[in-house]
């Protein structure tokens, strides 16, 4: 048995990489920008190209050491691995974990939903341990959900079982979400949707503060600025 895999989540912001051992303990993680322009064509490639480069540091082989790579994106995902749409990465509908084992030299690879893998993750070596029934919900650039049933992802005829990010949450709101709807849940809990709402908040105050100053705000800056009064 080989000793290594690799872990990636794939977000609308940054890609965070994993090298693991396979029963699950962490070597090393780091990130990198998701590159989003031209509807995501950079991504795949942008990831091979940082696991190739890990292997080589590690003085390891993909075919040699690495068992394989498992991958979390943001949106629906087939038994395939055929992605059904990622909005928040501009893609639309292909083949993920078919085209990155390709450039991995067919290293097999296995995409799913990244609150679905997140919430196996879990269940496995996190809070999740003992229990075969859960749900985990996750925030980043979008809202996300996985669902966990008898011990297995329930992923839903499409795949979509645990999207509740897109799911109406305000029926008068003007602004579309990156979906191209209005009204969506991570159009305000999303870690982007909070920095919008705190942004078109701050234009109403009269005092000068940190994010009406500023002509951007990440979420990070409004939660620190909310800890600091």
């Amino acid at each position: 048995m080989k000793k290594y895999a690799f872990g990636v989540d794939v977000g609308g912001t940054t890609v965070k990489l994993g090298l693991f051992k396979t029963d699950g303990d962490l070597v090393e993680k780091w990130e990198i920008p998701t590159r989003t322009e031209e509807k995501g064509r950079y991504i795949l490639a942008d990831i091979a190209e940082e696991l190739r480069a890990k292997v080589k540091s590690k003085n390891l082989s993909l075919s040699g050491d690495i068992e394989g790579t498992g991958m979390g994106v943001p949106g629906p995902v087939l038994e395939d691995g055929v992605v059904n749409t990622c909005v928040n990465l501009g893609w639309g509908v292909f083949n993920v974990a078919k085209e990155l084992s390709q450039l991995l030299g067919d290293l097999p690879v296995r995409v799913g939903n990244d609150a679905d893998v997140a919430a196996l993750g879990e269940q496995w070596r996190g809070a999740g341990q003992g229990y075969q029934n859960l749900v985990m919900v996750t925030l980043g650039t979008g809202v996300g959900g996985g669902i966990i049933l008898g011990g297995k992802i329930l992923p839903g005829s499409s795949g979509a079982a645990g999207e509740i990010g897109h799911m109406l949450a305000k029926r008068d709101e003007k602004e579309p979400c990156n979906c191209g709807k209005y009204g969506c849940l991570e159009q305000y809990a999303s870690a982007t949707g909070i920095a919008r709402l705190a942004k078109k908040k701050s234009l109403t105050w009269e005092k000068a503060t940190t994010l009406k100053i500023q002509d951007t705000n990440s979420c990070k800056e409004v939660v620190d600025c909310a800890k600091a009064g």
